[in-house]
């Protein structure tokens, strides 16, 4: 089965730990998110655009967190418009980005991106807030 997102064919790195049993790679990963994703996970300046359609919007850090947490690896930032990072992950040389449909044919550059660290991004409360919101989502999944 194909997916739509940047670097799925590489996205077969194994979970460094088990505290999401189901979940062995990123593509599994996808598919559980795929479900968990929402409004209320979505950056908040984005709320009004997403929707079940478009359920990548507004996503990206906390998921590229979340991805690092379970896979590890490193997280970079694409720069966007208004100074603002699209993240995404490098795990062992496995590049891929689970919320990059949110961009539709909009063609990313994944090289030379800065380092995105969770401090950072963790420092606003509300982002903070929806990446507990997404890891708690994703393990009542269980």
């Amino acid at each position: 089965m194909g997916y739509a997102f940047y670097g799925w064919e590489q996205a077969t790195v194994p979970a460094k730990n088990d505290e999401y049993k189901e979940i062995k790679t990123p593509r599994d990963l996808y598919d559980a998110l795929s479900e968990i994703w929402c409004e209320e996970t979505c950056a908040p300046r984005l709320r009004e655009k997403w929707s079940a359609d478009n359920k990548t919007l507004g996503q990206c850090s906390i998921t590229a967190f979340l991805v690092q947490d379970i896979f590890g690896g490193k997280v970079y930032g694409i720069p966007r418009p208004g100074g603002n990072f699209h993240c995404y992950n490098d795990v062992d040389g496995h590049v891929f980005d689970l919320t990059s449909e949110q961009f539709g044919d909009e063609k990313l550059s994944y090289e030379n991106n800065p380092e995105q660290f969770r401090e950072v991004h963790f420092s606003k409360e509300e982002k903070r807030e929806r990446y507990e919101l997404l890891k708690s989502m994703l393990k009542m999944r269980k």
